[in-house]
């Protein structure tokens, strides 16, 4: 964990406003393109462009009844450039939230960024810690067009392309009419498609969604750098392909596990928009200020890690494919050398036969001395858990304790059976 406060305040007051200037929506082709302008100071410019394609669910739309839309993904993407210098100040131009909003959007930055705070040795006040201010005559974004959309029995599925996405892509499409969005497909995502029904790139709504350059710039600068709340990026986008497309219900991959605290006994939580209290706050606002515009839920809720990892084991042809490492997702690889690889290794072993995940992930995780730290912080050995998307304590040694039996030779398991005969 890095000290980072002395820098913290040093940015605040050379940065004290941080502008959301202006964004544009328009049609390019068959593209929905959206450019946002974000500025801090005289000097330092953000400009990222994103770009939907709605393929063959394409509809004939204004663009004009986006602009809520698009003002709202405008607020989820500025976190990510607004956390290299946490000016004090964000002024929002063109549109004004409510105080009810306000506080809205201060929780979910604030929670949002607890990671990015912890890791970065920060402890910022959260009654303070940000403030919006607007222009005088600013619309309020709450009174713009947020069209009701009728359910007319297709589902939004997002895939990611691990065994998550790919349960609720399998099990919802028994009864729905599936429609898959991706964000910057890659192989994993695009074979997962492919498998459940989808083997062109026009049969998936997609976005390419980029990180605009002078924020990498900063960051081999050494300005302030971590994790941001990408599930609520991608709710809100979510949003906008329901009015794109005209469909109603978006079904989400996010499991029970996702409640859990990443530091015990705080409220950092690296999967904090994950959680049940993310969608909750979400749905609410959805509600309140956007006309009830969509129904976004989570197909997994109520399920455990290790009940996902047993309905995704029945599933075997998925098994070439589905990739969950962050770290190999460029290479469209599992690295065998994260905590998020082996935290999948060990909940899907109770499930699928010892020589099947060795030929899965390439690797015998659990004969691999390198994991042994990453081992402890799954297993609750030591206090916090990894910063990564990973299941429970409790459900990592239930996932032990049932592949004891068949695997008490390897390297992690011998490891773990030994600490707690201690």
């Amino acid at each position: 964990m890095k000290n980072n406060q002395d820098k913290f305040i040093e940015l605040r007051e050379k940065y004290p406003l941080f502008e959301f200037h202006d964004f544009v929506v328009e049609k390019d082709a068959k593209d929905l393109v959206m450019k946002f302008d974000f500025r801090v100071g005289e000097d330092i410019r953000f400009a990222p462009q994103m770009r939907l394609n709605a393929g063959v669910y394409a509809r004939d739309i204004d663009v004009s009844e986006l602009e809520g839309l698009v003002f709202h993904i405008g607020l989820i993407e500025l976190i990510s450039y607004w956390k290299s210098v946490c000016s004090p100040q964000i002024l929002v131009r063109r549109f004004s939230l409510d105080e009810e909003q306000q506080k809205w959007w201060k929780k979910l930055y604030y929670k949002g960024l607890g990671e990015f705070f912890y890791q970065n040795g920060l402890n910022p006040s959260k009654d303070d810690f940000v403030d919006f201010v607007f222009e005088e005559n600013a619309r309020p974004a709450s009174d713009l067009r947020y069209s009701h959309v009728a359910d007319d029995g297709r589902v939004i599925v997002p895939i990611g392309g691990g065994k998550d996405s790919v349960v609720t892509l399998e099990e919802l499409r028994r009864e729905k009419r599936i429609v898959p969005f991706i964000i910057n497909p890659r192989g994993a995502t695009l074979e997962c498609a492919r498998i459940a029904g989808f083997p062109k790139l026009e049969d998936i709504v997609v976005l390419k969604r980029q990180i605009a350059p002078e924020l990498l710039e900063l960051n081999a600068q050494g300005y302030l750098n971590g994790h941001t709340p990408f599930s609520a990026m991608l709710a809100f986008y979510t949003l906008l392909v329901s009015r794109v497309i005209g469909v109603r219900p978006i079904a989400l991959s996010n499991e029970s596990s996702a409640n859990e605290p990443t530091i015990p006994g705080t409220e950092i939580n690296h999967q904090y928009s994950k959680s049940f209290e993310f969608e909750q706050d979400f749905r609410r606002y959805v509600s309140l200020f956007m006309n009830d515009c969509s129904d976004y839920y989570s197909y997994l809720r109520p399920l455990t890690e290790l009940q996902i990892a047993e309905r995704f084991s029945k599933h075997g042809q998925y098994f070439r494919v589905f990739k969950s490492c962050n770290a190999g997702s460029k290479e469209d690889k599992w690295c065998c050398h994260c905590s998020k690889c082996l935290f999948a290794y060990i909940i899907l072993s109770p499930f699928i036969p010892d020589e099947k995940m060795i030929e899965i992930f390439g690797a015998d995780l659990l004969n691999q001395e390198d994991m042994l730290g990453y081992f402890d912080e799954l297993t609750g050995i030591v206090e916090n858990k990894p910063f990564e998307c990973v299941g429970t304590v409790d459900e990592v040694r239930e996932a032990i304790r049932r592949i004891i039996p068949t695997r008490a030779d390897k390297l992690l398991i011998r490891h773990y059976i030994e600490k707690m005969q201690k």
